[in-house]
């Protein structure tokens, strides 16, 4: 229980990565584990520069400034936030990492996942989660929270059109589907207490508790 474990949350819009995130950090510290709430884009002061950059509506970026510009915040957020945490023994509990550009700017737009891996070497040493819940629920659950959180205000990404959205949630599959030893697929459908009880029972093994 003494190490630091790197932990992940990522899924499309309005599936409540946000808010399992915030309680499963809860939890933790309720355990008496020294943890990092932190997000992406941001978790930094250069990264949240970056990252409203990244979502106000007046900038056209392409895909690969774009992705460019998410390497440069994550390697901030990295290097003065995240890794200095793993070295204390704390753990990290983020709001999307390195699998939301494989899948934004890789699965929704036409870069390869080899060009997002290899920003992702250069910039953040190629540091991967342990432990990455995937989030997912249906379109029309989906619609509603969006509704209810966002109303008729969008960011530039979250803006973007279905087909583009559809492309990025099947992108997370796949990555989920190569690598199932990293990821834990979480139904998000249900109240937000119901779906930390789901991430709670994935994670209760790794500080030896039962699930």
């Amino acid at each position: 229980m003494s190490s630091g474990r790197f932990i992940t949350f990522e899924g499309g819009e309005g599936v409540g990565k946000s808010t399992q995130a915030r309680m499963l950090a809860d939890i933790l510290r309720a355990r008496g584990l020294g943890v990092l709430l932190t997000r992406e884009p941001g978790g930094t002061p250069g990264a949240e520069a970056i990252r409203t950059l990244l979502l106000d509506k007046q900038y056209d970026w392409d895909a690969r400034a774009e992705a460019l510009l998410f390497a440069a915040a994550r390697s901030d957020h990295v290097n003065h936030a995240i890794r200095p945490a793993l070295d204390r023994g704390d753990w990290v509990v983020c709001d999307r990492f390195i699998d939301s550009s494989r899948a934004y700017q890789a699965g929704g737009s036409d870069l390869s996942d080899d060009a997002i891996l290899s920003m992702h070497t250069i910039g953040s040493h190629a540091l991967m989660p342990d432990v990455t819940f995937l989030l997912y629920a249906e379109t029309d659950d989906v619609a509603a929270r969006l509704a209810a959180r966002d109303g008729d205000e969008t960011d530039r990404i979250g803006g973007r059109s279905a087909p583009y959205h559809a492309r990025v949630a099947a992108r997370f599959r796949d990555l989920a589907a190569m690598d199932p030893e990293r990821f834990v697929l979480i139904d998000a459908s249900g109240t937000m207490d119901i779906v930390h009880e789901r991430v709670w029972r994935a994670i209760a093994p790794l500080l030896g508790e039962g699930g």
